[in-house]
């Protein structure tokens, strides 16, 4: 970190506040306001954290303007093209990516850990049969405290690796046992002998009575996906994550608050509202009237899957998954080819709109990550439980940061409070309208 300094003055005082300002390895500088409070008397304030570093973290880095993401300095770009989710799962956990004998021991351990506990299957028994599959993740990812009595001390580093590890491990096994119960069929036990995305697949749409056979080109694009849905730095889930831990919670009940946040539509749930806009416009004839109605501030449309929060470039994740997009759909869902077509028509028409381009209206990966969990079979309703499957790698490594950070405590943002100030109680008998 660099020895730089910032001032801060007042217009109604003399005196200027000396802050520290940091530097990190690549981005933005941040002016520390740690002491503020202490030394000026005033908050800071910034609704929705755009410009507020809540942690110094080395995990995740993206540049929104230039539409760069890179996972412990490795771009997504030759993450996605030679890597497996298990090893980004790795890299995001240590920091380093693993040797073959390192790999194989991870592999290893998350493989032996995707069994749930026979109790827990039975907790699904007392949601209702059309419960939503991430109301099921909530309180089965939550209740896993009350089965791992040997992974809840937060002050072990042992305990808090293992806890990551069955988190990783059995994050598919739930979400799988989530959408059994939706169809009422019986719950697929893992398979060791399977990767862990395989395993997933079959978990979903295997039966007892017959084999399943996982497909090669549904295993990678799945796989994919889980690589690109890994992390992406301090965004609500992740954040709900550090804050839960910054109490001291254990790490079950802190993967629960993630899940919980990303069940939220503007977190989550993006790819889920993508869909439903292609079948709104329904034909490519239809594009420009819709693009017209985006570009009215008084109509309700929106161009669903075009512009992110921290990207006002391309999102890298697009560039990829579009590609795979493509590859799924033509050989395992010709009849959703059309979808794709629209899709790649909207994207092309938007693209060539000064109008989104100078907003930065890019195509973001929720653009066409519905696509191809619909090609690949799964329903709307886990289309964020696949997120959630896949953000549960980060989710556990920033946990599992902010514990080894000497300086981390216990998260308590402040308020610009805009109440009643002091007033008296008022017996109800001499209270008038």
């Amino acid at each position: 970190m660099a020895d730089k300094k910032a001032w801060l003055s007042f217009s109604d005082r003399e005196d200027k506040i000396e802050l520290a300002v940091h530097s990190g390895t690549v981005g933005p500088d941040a002016v520390d306001i740690a002491g503020l409070y202490r030394d000026a008397g005033v908050f800071t304030y910034d609704p929705g954290f755009l410009s507020t570093a809540s942690c110094s973290s080395a995990i995740t880095y993206i540049d929104g303007d230039k539409g760069i993401l890179r996972y412990r300095g490795y771009p997504i770009e030759q993450l996605a093209a030679e890597s497996t989710f298990l090893e980004v799962s790795y890299l995001l956990m240590y920091g380093e990516l693993p040797t073959r004998e390192q790999l194989d021991d991870y592999v290893c351990k998350i493989t032996h850990h995707t069994m749930i506990n026979e109790s827990l299957l039975r907790f699904f028994e007392g949601f209702h049969y059309d419960a939503h599959p991430m109301a099921m993740m909530v309180g089965v990812v939550g209740s896993l405290s009350g089965f791992y009595h040997d992974s809840i001390d937060m002050n072990d580093p042992q305990h808090r690796e293992l806890a990551a590890h069955r988190l990783v491990a059995k994050m598919p096994t739930i979400a799988a046992a989530a959408y059994k119960h939706n169809v009422g069929e019986r719950v697929m036990y893992p398979r060791n002998d399977l990767s862990y995305v395989g395993n997933f697949l079959q978990m979903m749409f295997g039966r007892p009575c017959e084999a399943y056979c996982v497909d090669p080109l549904a295993e990678r694009a799945l796989d994919l996906l889980f690589i690109l849905h890994a992390d992406h730095e301090q965004n609500a889930s992740t954040s709900s994550v550090r804050l839960v831990g910054s109490s001291g919670a254990n790490p079950f009940a802190c993967i629960a608050a993630g899940v919980a946040s990303l069940w939220g539509p503007a977190h989550g749930g993006a790819n889920e509202a993508v869909l439903r806009m292609l079948e709104e416009i329904g034909d490519a004839s239809q594009i420009d009237k819709y693009l017209d109605k985006a570009k009215d501030k008084d109509d309700p449309f929106r161009l669903m899957g075009f512009g992110h929060r921290v990207y006002k470039n391309y999102d890298p994740r697009a560039r990829i998954i579009r590609e795979v997009c493509l590859q799924v759909l033509e050989k395992l869902a010709d009849s959703n080819n059309p979808l794709f077509e629209l899709a790649r028509r909207l994207e092309e028409r938007a693209l060539h709109d000064e109008y989104f381009l100078e907003r930065g209206l890019y195509p973001n990966v929720d653009f066409y990550s519905g696509i191809i969990y619909r090609a690949l079979g799964i329903p709307e309703s886990m289309f964020t439980v696949m997120f959630a499957i896949a953000r549960t790698a980060g989710w556990v490594s920033h946990w599992m940061e902010m514990w080894d950070d000497p300086k981390h405590r216990i998260g308590r943002p402040r308020q610009l409070y805009v109440g009643a100030d002091r007033r008296d109680y008022v017996p109800l008998e001499e209270r008038r309208d």
